[in-house]
């Protein structure tokens, strides 16, 4: 029987993109990295870890914030090489910016314009030094 993590098709780092999502709203939340230990430390947890490439380790989302991600539905697509995450977001907040998305500009009239608010200064969601997740 073939394991469902060979399933999916990684990229030359071992690494496949993941999309996290609103499970309610449909609001896609942010990108992330996972690889083979993340999605089924992911799956088995019920809760969003991630593969931080700038850190070289496993990434739980929420581990220092709060801003826990529960996961609902994972989701891959026609070519099995992204993920999407329906999840539950903890906090309302996913982004290290303190907004409710990372996808918080919008491309209008030739330039990016941020259109949504921050909900927390993230200096007070994250520890001195630490600039986010």
């Amino acid at each position: 029987m073939k394991d469902w993590l060979d399933e999916i098709h990684w990229n030359a780092d071992g690494l496949v993109p993941a999309i996290a999502q609103d499970h309610r709203t449909g609001r896609i939340l942010m990108m992330a990295w996972m690889n083979r230990e993340s999605l089924a430390l992911t799956v088995r947890e019920n809760r969003a870890i991630y593969w931080s490439r700038s850190r070289g380790k496993l990434w739980r989302k929420g581990e220092e914030s709060g801003h826990v991600q529960k996961v609902h539905e994972l989701r891959l697509d026609c070519d099995a090489d992204v993920i999407i995450l329906q999840v539950e977001q903890l906090g309302g907040i996913a982004c290290h910016t303190g907004r409710e998305s990372c996808f918080y500009r919008v491309f209008e009239d030739g330039a990016w314009k941020v259109v949504d608010p921050i909900l927390k200064d993230p200096d007070a969601i994250y520890r001195a030094g630490h600039p986010h997740e």
